[in-house]
């Protein structure tokens, strides 16, 4: 871990801490009411629970620190996606996504955003700079992609479409602040499913936006107002207390991952494996520039969807699942939601269990595979 990653996980823990009153409690408390006292005129005091909530503000403080900049929280990651492109774009504008990154981004764009007159281009990851950013008005990246843990170079790609007049957005889910900072690589907005690492217990769906742009961070807020698009407040706070051993969490679930994807990367079972941490994976030299932990991801391509399927069933230490980033290792095929990948495709998130318990098991299911 760096000088200031270590900074802003020390700061996050004591945050709430250092501004106690004698007698407060150190947790942060629920606050769950719709309703506020409010005799006279408002005067900037909370009003109601669409806009105001003391636990949604204690946990964007938080985020705002491991973000360094202002959020604004969501119920979801796709509320926040949802909430990121509806600010920035208008009838007769150009979005450009990409054509491999998260499904449901291309659901929304391709179903609802095209509906408002907003032209929709898909490029794949590796390809995401062919064509150039001339008349693109809002570039949305995923980097690495998910599920096929392609990368693209954020900051590159940002100097580029802000010199073309455009607002690019990263959709950062898949490493968090404590693996990668688009915000320092000159990205307008970054999005995130909190869902994942930051929850990390599988028990809460929330995301947020983040962004130094003051303007975008207005318009994002209006957004949540209007829309009613607003996190619970037990959601907020679960997110809160999951966020305190996030830095701890993601640190082990990278370094398994490292260990994991170097010892499989050669199993007769594996056709391909993905893992940006690994010196031959076409994304190190590029994970290394903008990376500082390559994640907790790793991408396997076994022959066929049965095989796939009896690798993850094989495995004591792995949940079959449709997320990730949570304490327990999961796995899942991506082809059964159409994504564009070999039937025998997993996307495999390495979680907080012991790494050697994992390899071993992870191990022996594959063997398994080979002597059938």
């Amino acid at each position: 871990m760096n000088k200031a990653s270590g900074k802003r996980a020390a700061d996050l823990l004591h945050l709430r801490g250092q501004g106690l009153s004698k007698g407060d409690p150190v947790a942060l408390p629920l606050v769950s009411s719709s309703m506020f006292h409010l005799p006279g005129d408002p005067d900037g005091a909370a009003a109601y629970g669409r806009i105001d909530n003391p636990t949604w503000e204690a946990l964007e403080h938080s985020l705002s620190v491991i973000e360094g900049a202002p959020c604004v929280a969501f119920p979801s990651g796709m509320a926040a996606i949802s909430a990121a492109l509806f600010t920035t774009l208008k009838a007769g504008q150009t979005l450009l996504i990409p054509s491999d990154g998260y499904y449901v981004t291309r659901l929304l764009s391709d179903r609802f955003l095209s509906q408002f007159g907003v032209q929709v281009i898909e490029r794949p990851t590796i390809g995401f700079t062919d064509g150039g950013f001339e008349g693109i008005d809002v570039v949305f990246m995923e980097s690495p992609s998910n599920p096929t843990l392609d990368l693209c170079d954020i900051e590159s790609i940002a100097a580029a479409v802000r010199k073309a007049g455009g607002v690019t957005i990263v959709d950062n889910t898949t490493m968090t602040p404590f693996g990668q900072r688009p915000l320092d690589l000159g990205v307008d907005i970054v999005v995130a499913s909190d869902t994942k690492a930051p929850g990390g217990h599988s028990d809460v769906l929330m995301g947020h936006v983040a962004t130094r742009n003051d303007a975008l961070h207005e318009a994002v807020l209006d957004w949540r107002k209007m829309s009613g698009s607003i996190p619970s407040p037990h959601a907020a706070w679960l997110l809160h207390r999951g966020l305190e051993t996030l830095e701890v969490r993601f640190d082990r679930m990278c370094q398994s991952a490292q260990i994991i994807a170097e010892a499989l990367s050669n199993h007769p079972a594996v056709s391909l494996l993905r893992y940006p941490g690994l010196v031959h994976d076409p994304s190190y030299e590029l994970a290394k520039q903008q990376m500082s932990q390559f994640g907790f991801l790793i991408g396997l391509t076994l022959n066929t969807k049965d095989v796939a399927e009896a690798f993850i069933s094989g495995c004591q230490y792995l949940r079959p699942a449709t997320s990730f980033g949570g304490l327990h290792s999961s796995a899942e095929r991506r082809a059964r939601w159409g994504d564009d990948v070999a039937d025998g495709f997993v996307r495999l998130s390495v979680g907080c269990e012991p790494v050697d318990e994992l390899l071993t098991d992870f191990t022996s299911s594959l063997n398994g595979l080979t002597c059938d």
